[in-house]
């Protein structure tokens, strides 16, 4: 019939995208988690056979280019350290904030050691803390640099990345006391850096050249970030991950690992920008004031054999008189991606660095995805509900009771129109049995009935059809906010954004094996409880309905719960605790609209139909 085939359609559709999903981007997920918590157990250990080589500063720019990126020295020279070795190494100036640790090397002046401490590796919060910046010489370098170039052609001595600066005074750098470097070339040249941070993730770099030379002198103010080897990435088509800015009217440019490669260097000659390198859930940025003319730039370069990224500004050039000075601010932001850090760019929503430094989209630098418009909001109201009950989960449970209330009066026709379908069942039936040959004929009555009675055939795809945006509106919240990482529930789950930890297939834990490694289906062994939960309520609301009477209708519905505990076993925790919520309030819903319209609630018998033996015929 044209009600059953319509949402028959729908749960197909339905079922497809979520297979799609599930295929594409769930299936490698325990893999890809595998492979990182590899990867930074690597990280963590010297490999001293491995040669990549170590950064030096770039080749002198011509006037108006950016600085070019990081070249090598011999790879022999370079062998890999662990990063405690490089940082032991090198004298250096301690950071020290309730957000960041770490150290500036004096050597250098980078700012390459930066670990964030409210984030660590696992749920365990006895686990290291996230390493973000780590120095030259260590299996992974990544670091930011600031400084000035001199025009073409010009033979000043410029402090590079072997330059030893010197503190002057003593003590970290810390939110209430900023630290000041000073470098003397001996020609007549002296450069002062003065480096405060916040309680949170910004840095703030004041550049200052003085000129007790006779000549004059042209400088250019640039600054950098770079990367060294490309890093393990979550490879989602739903999230961006690599070189990423929005600079000026060219809006938001986004370049992954592979399309930087391909593209080698792109260039950009902007007003009003920022520009850096993203994560799933941290960055390091760099923040020019909004009216600075830049020449921006991302570039991937190939040093020895490891592949080098890096995204560049190089300002206007100053010109610096004798016994005159110039000075050049830049801001880096350096750490995790949290939106009420970095802001949102929304009504009523928190505005971070954003609104503060009067940033351009600023808040782009998490992924909220082309449906902003209800990702944003949805994490809007998670947090709130958040900063109320301490719970991501109890949040999620809460905006599924309010998203039910706002379509409450769409659903209320869809589920009185499906319950007036029910009333009129003998009647479709005796269609069947007046036209048994005649379709056509069976299809015209029932147009009629469904005329008479002001029934609406496809109000039966509503629900569906109004609980896809909402699930992936959540999917999107769950995988990319980090406010979302290791927020715990009850019992067992304590993170939301993973899939739920145990396994029916090891029976919750009794038996020591992993049957995902099985090559092939091993990724669709994995059945926890949660998804489990979720099934059966969608049997639940599956048996609220009478059965169809087409043989394969029967079966479709019959195998759906089946299919769908199946297919979101590998989503995050959160998202399956919601749809086994949304399930919950949906046979509610519609059990008290068919009450209301005198239709029975067939619930209970359906179910009790299910486990009755069936006679012989």
């Amino acid at each position: 019939m044209t009600d059953n085939r319509n949402t028959i359609i729908a749960v197909i559709l339905s079922g497809l995208v979520l297979i799609g999903w599930q295929y594409f981007y769930n299936v490698p997920q325990m893999e890809k988690q595998r492979a990182q918590q590899q990867a930074q157990t690597e990280l963590q250990k010297p490999t001293p056979q491995a040669t990549p080589s170590t950064a030096t500063p770039g080749t002198t720019p011509q006037p108006g280019s950016a600085p070019s990126p990081s070249a090598a020295q011999p790879a022999s020279a370079a062998p890999v350290i662990s990063r405690e070795a490089a940082i032991e190494g090198t004298p250096r100036v301690k950071i020290d904030t309730p957000t960041l640790s770490g150290s500036i090397a004096l050597k250098g002046a980078r700012i390459d050691d930066l670990s964030l401490e409210k984030y660590r590796e696992t749920v365990d919060p006895k686990s290291p803390p996230i390493v973000l910046f780590s120095p030259s010489q260590t299996a992974a370098p990544y670091y930011a640099e600031f400084g000035w170039v001199p025009a073409t052609g010009a033979t000043l001595r410029m402090p590079d990345a072997t330059t030893m600066w010197q503190q002057e005074g003593s003590g970290a750098l810390t939110p209430t006391s900023p630290v000041t470097l000073k470098y003397d070339n001996g020609e007549g040249l002296t450069f002062r850096r003065t480096i405060a941070i916040d309680d949170r993730y910004l840095f703030t770099i004041k550049d200052e050249v003085t000129n007790t030379g006779s000549a004059p002198v042209s400088l250019y103010p640039f600054a950098l970030i770079s990367r060294h080897g490309a890093p393990q990435v979550s490879g989602y088509y739903i999230l961006h991950e690599g070189l990423i800015g929005y600079l000026g009217d060219q809006g938001l440019q986004e370049y992954s690992y592979k399309k930087i490669d391909d593209a080698k260097t792109v260039n950009f000659n902007v007003t009003d920008g920022w520009l850096g390198i993203t994560d799933k859930y941290w960055a390091s940025a760099l923040l020019p004031e909004t009216t600075a003319k830049l020449q921006a730039r991302f570039s991937s370069n190939l040093v020895g054999t490891t592949r080098t990224y890096q995204t560049d500004y190089l300002q206007e050039p100053q010109t610096l008189a004798p016994g005159g000075s110039v000075t050049a601010n830049a801001r880096l932001f350096a750490g995790a991606k949290e939106a009420g850090v970095v802001g949102i760019n929304f009504p009523l929503g928190p505005g971070g660095y954003n609104r503060e430094l009067g940033l351009n989209h600023f808040d782009l630098l998490i992924d909220w995805g082309w449906f902003y418009f209800i990702t944003k909001p949805m994490f809007l109201a998670l947090d709130w509900f958040y900063r109320l009950f301490s719970n991501f989960g109890v949040s999620i449970l809460l905006v599924t009771v309010i998203v039910k209330l706002l379509f409450f009066p769409l659903a209320n026709k869809s589920y009185a129109s499906m319950a007036k379908m029910k009333s009129i069942q003998p009647q479709l039936a005796a269609l069947k049995e007046r036209y048994p040959d005649d379709r056509v004929k069976q299809q015209q009555e029932m147009m009629e009935i469904y005329k008479k009675e002001k029934i609406n055939p496809i109000a039966g795809c509503l629900p569906i059809a109004l609980q896809i945006p909402v699930f992936f509106s959540l999917y999107k919240v769950l995988f990319v906010t980090i406010e979302m990482r290791h927020a715990p529930f009850f019992g067992w789950i304590k993170d939301l954004s993973a899939p739920d930890p145990t396994n029916l297939f090891t029976l919750f834990g009794l038996i020591p094996f992993d049957p995902t490694t099985i090559p092939v289906f091993g990724h669709y062994l994995w059945l926890g409880i949660w998804p489990i939960i979720m099934g059966i309520t969608m049997w639940f609301q599956m048996k609220l309905n009478p059965t169809p009477p087409d043989p394969t209708q029967k079966m479709i519905f019959d195998w759906m719960p089946l299919i769908f505990t199946f297919m979101l076993a590998g989503f995050p925790a959160g998202l399956v605790i919601y749809w086994a919520w949304n399930n919950l309030l949906s046979v509610a819903q519609q059990s008290y609209i068919m009450h209301r319209n005198g239709v029975k609630v067939e619930l209970f018998d359906n179910l009790k139909a299910t486990f009755a033996p069936k006679k012989a015929t």
